[in-house]
């Protein structure tokens, strides 16, 4: 029977097989690793890359456990009792404003009580839309997902749509991706075939973005563009720090603030009312941060 200390040790080796493709990827940038304990139970490994072409990224494994603290068990609707809680969270921010940011998380969430699910998904935030990089991202997602089930892409893509979305901006963070949450046994999946889904949505995750970065790292870029980057981290920074439920679930459960907050970029610009020019490249990006967009046709 699979059981939650199997599942850490898979998580830890996943963490350790996308740092080695990331740092061969980047050519020059090498992880830096930070060990750290969580006083209420667990700890876990943070790695940080700061390289050529990753301007900042970031790779956490964690493993942590102990009481539940009432303000999440009321926000999940559970019962208090012990959680054990583990998974691998990414983000990473290039150099260049034609590689896209890219964010990844896979978990898995467990009570003293029986109760346990899995989570997590990808979703890609370019800075430029490039229609030709965005099907590539979504039919290798919706390659995996139609591995497991063919209802998995369409409802988790939308999940994407409807999680990824800045509401005070009324845009999407990116493009969108896949995002699943509570996925546990029913009368179709057993607690393996849905760990064999995280499995293959978490070793997706090197192969697709190294193609990306190799595809676009090298393509030459204006200090328009760079603004424009710039610009995009802020609504990034906005969602991760608004809406995220990540994020509040790390501080509220008195995670380690360094690991939770390595999501931000190293640098960002807010411009007060922000217009784009009409008929620009950063227009056609704007018009394409919207719902439903089917990147597959």
């Amino acid at each position: 029977m699979l059981n939650k200390e199997q599942i850490a040790i898979y998580f830890q080796s996943l963490q350790d097989q996308i740092c080695k493709a990331l740092e061969e990827a980047d050519g020059a940038g090498r992880f830096h690793q930070d060990l750290w304990q969580r006083e209420a139970g667990g700890g876990g490994r943070t790695r940080i890359i700061q390289g050529k072409h990753i301007e900042k990224g970031g790779v956490n494994w964690s493993a942590v456990h102990g009481p539940m603290p009432e303000k999440i068990a009321s926000a999940l609707k559970l019962d208090g009792g012990e959680f054990f809680a583990s998974g691998v969270s990414i983000v990473l921010h290039p150099q260049s404003p034609k590689v896209p940011i890219i964010h990844m998380n896979v978990r898995y969430f467990e009570m003293s009580n029986g109760i346990w699910w899995f989570g997590g998904g990808i979703d890609l935030t370019p800075h430029y839309i490039v229609e030709e990089d965005a099907k590539y991202f979504h039919h290798a997602l919706k390659k995996v997902c139609d591995k497991h089930h063919s209802d998995y892409y369409p409802m988790f893509k939308k999940w994407a749509d409807d999680y990824f979305f800045i509401k005070h901006r009324d845009e999407t963070r990116g493009i969108g991706g896949i995002f699943f949450d509570r996925l546990s046994q029913n009368e179709d999946f057993s607690k393996e075939q849905r760990f064999e889904f995280v499995k293959d949505v978490g070793e997706l995750f090197a192969p697709l973005y190294v193609h990306l970065l190799q595809k676009n790292k090298d393509l030459p870029f204006t200090e328009r563009e760079k603004n424009w980057q710039l610009v995009r981290r802020g609504r990034y920074v906005e969602f991760n720090l608004v809406w995220d439920k990540g994020t509040k679930f790390g501080l509220d459960t008195n995670g380690r603030t360094e690991s939770i907050l390595m999501s931000l970029p190293p640098e960002v610009n807010w411009v007060y009312s922000h217009q784009v020019e009409e008929g620009s490249e950063e227009e056609k990006t704007q018009a394409l941060l919207k719902k439903g967009v089917d990147w597959t046709a």
